[in-house]
């Protein structure tokens, strides 16, 4: 039951989520692209691991567990070893960790507390909860991402059929934009940032469909012309290069 995969910021190592053994299956990148074993194949993590992600500096990894977060190093050959306190706690059922482009903020994706958990990120990679240790997020968010700027994060909520659209504060604190949300399709399940912050787009798992934003001045998105592509059954998972 592999769930997730992420590459590395360097684009050397890949890791994939194996959800029902509890593991993270680690790889090198080769030249051609072919993917082989690190020197350590496997590392272990918390029960029902569903998503992994690692911080823009390429130093440090976060798996979201079906009650944790497990927090790693990423070795000189890619290998993740578990750092001294090997997981923090976070809502009920986190689905989705990410990391702000300065690699100084966490977010996760709560889906049955409803809420969003916040994080610093310390200069050994550990995960401390914020002053505000959660936002409130729409019902049964299940993804989170956070713009190139790293002044908006966005949270598709597969319960409301809607995305919660944030600033993020000087401290990395959320807060909900003056429309705190924007309608999507039917349970959205994924939604990503594209690499020059213009665009937003959102896997809709009941709708069979893709929908598309743009991304204004204050960070709201607005439908574009064309507000949904048509993708096969039951998408789960976008990402844009």
């Amino acid at each position: 039951s592999p769930d997730s995969i992420t590459v590395d910021p360097t684009h050397k190592y890949a890791y994939v989520v194996n959800a029902d053994v509890n593991n993270v299956t680690q790889y090198t990148i080769g030249l051609d692209g072919s993917l082989a074993f690190t020197g350590t194949p496997m590392v272990a993590t918390g029960a029902n691991p569903g998503s992994i992600t690692a911080d823009p500096s390429g130093r440090y990894a976060y798996v979201a567990n079906f009650g944790s977060i497990s927090q790693y190093t990423i070795g000189a050959d890619g290998s993740l070893t578990p750092m001294s306190t090997p997981t923090v706690a976070a809502g009920s059922t986190p689905n989705s960790v990410a990391v702000d482009p300065t690699g100084k903020y966490a977010y996760v994706a709560n889906e049955n507390s409803n809420n969003v958990s916040q994080y610093t990120i310390g200069a050994d990679g550990s995960l401390t909860p914020m002053s505000a240790p959660t936002v409130a997020a729409g019902a049964n968010p299940n993804s989170v991402a956070v713009d190139p700027t790293g002044k908006y994060a966005y949270v598709a909520n597969k319960g409301s059929n809607n995305v919660s659209q944030y600033t993020i504060g000087p401290a990395g604190l959320l807060t909900p934009l003056s429309t705190p949300t924007v309608a999507a399709g039917a349970a959205p399940y994924s939604v990503t940032v594209d690499p020059t912050g213009k665009y937003v787009y959102v896997a809709n798992e009941h709708s069979d469909n893709v929908s598309q934003y743009t991304i204004g001045p204050d960070g709201s998105l607005t439908p574009m012309s064309t507000p949904t592509v048509a993708t096969l059954v039951a998408p789960v998972s976008i990402v844009t290069w």
